[in-house]
C-alpha cells in the first residue's frame, strides 16, 4: 500500500507549480506524492510529469466541482493562480476562493497559497503617490493576491501565505531582458533608482515551497517572504555583462515613464516597481534569503541562475 502523502498542486505544468512537482519526485525520502492538477492532461508538459511519476488529474481553477474532485484524499495543495492569462483581479480573487473552497471541502490537512501583498495597506486608494487602477487598486496582480489570503487563513487547514519574488525568469518570457538601444549598447529597464530588488528562479519558488510542506507544523499561520537574492540594477547589468559576455548597462527610468511603456501591464508593472523602491525595506526585509536556503538548500543566486538560463534569453 502507498502510505505517501499526497500533495496536490494547482498548475503543476506552470513555472512555481512544476518546480513543486519536481521536487516531490525527486525528494529521496519519498515522503509525498505529486498529484498535478492540470486543465490539459493531453499537454506535453502534462504528459512529461505523468512520464516523470507524478499523478496527472484534470482540474479548472473556474470549476469548484472539479477542484474539489482534484483534491480528495490529498494531504496538502499548493494554490496559485494565474493573473496574467486575464487581466481581472476580480477573476483571480474568484478563483483562490474556489480552490480555498474546494481544499475545504475535500478535507486538505496542510495549503500552501502563493500570493503577493495587498499594497492599498501601504498607499491607500486616495494616495496619489501612484496612480489607482481600475478603480479599486494600487498593483491589482499584487492587491488581489492579498486581498485573497483571507480565503485561505481558516482553522480547519494548517496554512502558510508564500510571498514570492520577481521572476528572473522574466527575463526569458516577458521580454524584460537585455534590450538594444539606440546607441547599439545593451540595457535593462526598471524603475528601481538605486534600491535592491528581491529575485528568485520561479523553479526555486516550488523547491521553497516543499521545504515548507516538508517542516510540518513550523509554518503553520506564518506568512514567509523567499527570494534567492536582492540586487540593485547596476548589480543585474553587471551580472548579465559577465554570464554573456557583452557590455549590459542599466538604464533607471522614473516609474511614471515606465507606466507609459505600452505593453499590456505596463502601468500595473510600472506601480509594482515603484511600490517595491518606496518600501525598499519592508519588501526586502521580510524575504529572507537565509530561511529561503533554509527551506530550499539548492536555491540559486541571480549569477548561477543566469549561468544556467543565459542561452534561453532573447537577445538581438
Amino acid at each position: 500500500m502507498n502510505n505517501k502523502k499526497i500533495i496536490a498542486v494547482v498548475g503543476a505544468t506552470g513555472a512555481q507549480g512544476g518546480g513543486l512537482v519536481r521536487s516531490i519526485l525527486d525528494d529521496p525520502t519519498k515522503e509525498f506524492s505529486a498529484r498535478a492538477i492540470t486543465r490539459d492532461t493531453k499537454s506535453d508538459k502534462a504528459k512529461a510529469l505523468a512520464a516523470a511519476g507524478a499523478e496527472v488529474v484534470e482540474a479548472d481553477v473556474d470549476d469548484p466541482a472539479s477542484l474539489e474532485k482534484a483534491f480528495n484524499g490529498a494531504y496538502g495543495a499548493f494554490c496559485v493562480t494565474f493573473f496574467w492569462e486575464h487581466f481581472s483581479p476580480e477573476k483571480e480573487m474568484s478563483h483562490a476562493k474556489n480552490m480555498a473552497d474546494a481544499a475545504e471541502a475535500a478535507g486538505v490537512k496542510h495549503i500552501i497559497w502563493s500570493s503577493l501583498e495587498d499594497t492599498r495597506n501601504w498607499v491607500s486608494l486616495d494616495d496619489d503617490r501612484m496612480p489607482t487602477q481600475m478603480e479599486k487598486y494600487k498593483v491589482p496582480h499584487f492587491d488581489a493576491k492579498g486581498e485573497s489570503n483571507k480565503f485561505f487563513q481558516k482553522p480547519v487547514f494548517k496554512s502558510t501565505i508564500l510571498l514570492t519574488s520577481f521572476y528572473w525568469d522574466n527575463f526569458i518570457y516577458f521580454g524584460m531582458g537585455p534590450q538594444k538601444g539606440e546607441n547599439g549598447k545593451y540595457g535593462i529597464t526598471f524603475p528601481m533608482g538605486n534600491k535592491k530588488l528581491p529575485g528568485i528562479s520561479a523553479v526555486d519558488i516550488g523547491r521553497c515551497a516543499m521545504g515548507i510542506f516538508k517542516a510540518g507544523d513550523k509554518y503553520n499561520g506564518k506568512t514567509v517572504g523567499i527570494a534567492g537574492e536582492h540586487l540593485t540594477g547596476e548589480e543585474m547589468a553587471a551580472a548579465f555583462t559577465n554570464a554573456i559576455g557583452k557590455d549590459v548597462g542599466y538604464n533607471d527610468v522614473p516609474p511614471e515613464v515606465y507606466r507609459t511603456f505600452g505593453f499590456p501591464g505596463a502601468d500595473d508593472l510600472g506601480n509594482m516597481f515603484q511600490f517595491k523602491h518606496d518600501f525598499e525595506e519592508y519588501f526586502c526585509g521580510i524575504r529572507n534569503v537565509d530561511e529561503s536556503r533554509s527551506l530550499n538548500p539548492s536555491l540559486a543566486s541571480f549569477s548561477e541562475w543566469l549561468e544556467q538560463n543565459k542561452d534561453r534569453i532573447p537577445m538581438e
